[in-house]
């Protein structure tokens, strides 16, 4: 039957199954750590989180990335190093309000893991990353909205010096590798 198809259609085909997805904001969490002075890595959340992407299930198939993170809601559980990493010296939120990820597309190693290569901006720079992606599970919710879903774990690492974040990289007091974690529920929208 597909060889009646002209392959040109293909493409079509495989696009007709995506469905819009968007981040569950009180079941998602974005969360990194960061050396400090060699002792131990710092914990640190954004809770300000929206974000939205097309996928088929049935192919794996991922299209259109977009995820916007309020810098501002930077939370380390302490009020000083809060106000500290909101400040010029890291991630300048009066200049900077907002830090993205877009992507067009994954690429599936199993049913279950893959990767996402989209673009990162933080202070206004814009670099490769790659996330290694997890489905948890993709299922209807067993209650409240009832809509299909996907869990997703995902985890990255990056270098803030290569995004202009060089506070306390030369001399050792905040590391350069910032190892970033993502946990989230995203729900079909159709």
């Amino acid at each position: 039957m597909l060889a009646a198809i002209p392959l040109a259609t293909l493409p079509a085909l495989a696009q007709a199954e995506m469905a819009r997805y968007e981040l569950d904001a009180s079941h998602t969490a974005i969360y990194f750590t960061v050396e400090h002075i060699g002792y131990a890595k710092t914990l640190g959340i954004f809770p300000g989180v929206e974000g939205s992407f097309d996928y088929d299930a049935e192919t794996n198939e991922l299209g259109e990335v977009s995820v916007t993170i309020a810098a501002t809601s930077v939370d380390t559980f302490h009020e000083g190093r809060n106000e500290h990493v909101r400040e010029a010296d890291f991630l300048d939120v009066a200049n900077h309000p907002e830090i993205t990820f877009t992507a067009n597309g994954g690429t599936a190693s199993s049913d279950t893991e893959g990767t996402v290569e989209g673009e990162l901006t933080i202070l206004g720079e814009t670099r490769p990353v790659t996330l290694d992606v997890t489905l948890n599970k993709a299922a209807e919710y067993p209650f409240g909205h009832k809509r299909f879903t996907l869990g997703l774990s995902m985890q990255t690492s990056v270098q803030r010096s290569e995004f202009g974040m060089t506070y306390g990289v030369e001399n050792g007091m905040v590391g350069d590798t910032v190892d970033i974690r993502i946990e989230t529920e995203a729900m079909r929208m159709d």
